[in-house]
């Protein structure tokens, strides 16, 4: 299947629009918590949602229960707090070069859990994908090493998290379209963000009294509407239109955004650690090689 030139372009901004994701939970943070922002992050996404979902009544909670709730538990819900509290400690730019992890633990899921087979150059890629992912984890600078490490393995069990919501929705949702999965999987977690934000937070007395709250609020909405919530139905507009391994190119550059913002910000990436990501990056086109 050869790509257009809309195709190029919703790629590149697919992948500027997640790449961007780890700048915009930080300005978030400047504010608010983290656990805030991952609440409100998958709150807004529900609410943006809900007029579709009123609107759309076929969705088979019954039948297709369990997709759901691994897509919205484990694809949404626990990454958005796991991300946020990584970047209490990490910089926003090793969060997203860690993000490329999750191919390579889909793959690992996908074997363990659901039995699939695999190939010989995808035990390749997995295991320089480790080697990768532990490059960033020993040569990140700046305040302490141990606890860095320990923040770092955060974004690395979101990874994981994710993997288990590709299988799931792979084995589980096949025959359903990728935006009734979307709404039925918020439809779960969001009443749960929206009760932790309510009753376990402060944050509507942070919007009360901190002058940069609304600005801090609105790159919060901008991450849960545009890089949570409308990414998904442009990336099944680009599977349709252009295939699933072009798509899978979004992996490689959504660390390379995500590092130009960190620098952008003055955080510091060293050799070693973009070398970690090619790395990382190089194992995740081992994987997908036909």
């Amino acid at each position: 299947m050869k790509a257009s030139t809309s195709s190029w372009l919703i790629l590149i901004v697919l992948s500027v629009v997640w790449g961007s994701s780890f700048i915009l939970m930080k300005r978030g943070m400047e504010v608010f918590s983290a656990d805030e922002v991952g609440g409100l992050r998958i709150a807004i996404a529900f609410v943006f949602l809900l007029p579709f979902f009123l609107k759309k009544q076929q969705i088979n909670f019954k039948k297709n229960w369990k997709g759901l709730v691994l897509m919205g538990i484990f694809g949404n819900l626990i990454p958005a707090f796991l991300f946020t509290t990584a970047e209490i400690q990490i910089s926003s730019s090793l969060a997203g070069m860690l993000n490329a992890l999750t191919p390579l633990f889909t793959i690992v899921v996908a074997v363990v859990w659901f039995k699939d087979k695999f190939k010989t150059i995808q035990v390749i890629g997995i295991l320089s994908g480790l080697v990768g992912a532990v490059l960033l984890l020993l040569f990140n600078e700046g305040g302490d090493a141990s606890q860095n490490i320990m923040y770092s393995l955060l974004v690395v069990l979101a990874t994981i998290c994710y993997a288990v919501s590709i299988n799931g929705i792979k084995h589980y949702l096949s025959g359903m379209n990728s935006i009734s999965a979307t709404m039925g999987a918020f439809a779960i977690t969001g009443p749960m963000a929206l009760a932790y934000l309510f009753f376990r937070t402060d944050f509507i007395n942070d919007l009360k009294t901190n002058d940069l709250a609304l600005k801090a609020f609105g790159y919060v909405s901008i991450l849960a509407i545009v890089g949570t919530a409308l990414s998904v139905i442009i990336y099944n507009t680009l599977i349709k239109n252009a295939g699933a391994l072009f798509a899978s190119t979004c992996t490689y550059l959504i660390p390379v955004v995500a590092v130009i913002w960190g620098l952008v910000d003055g955080e510091t990436v060293n050799l070693v650690q973009m070398g970690g990501v090619i790395v990382i990056i190089l194992s995740v086109y081992l994987i997908n090689r036909r």
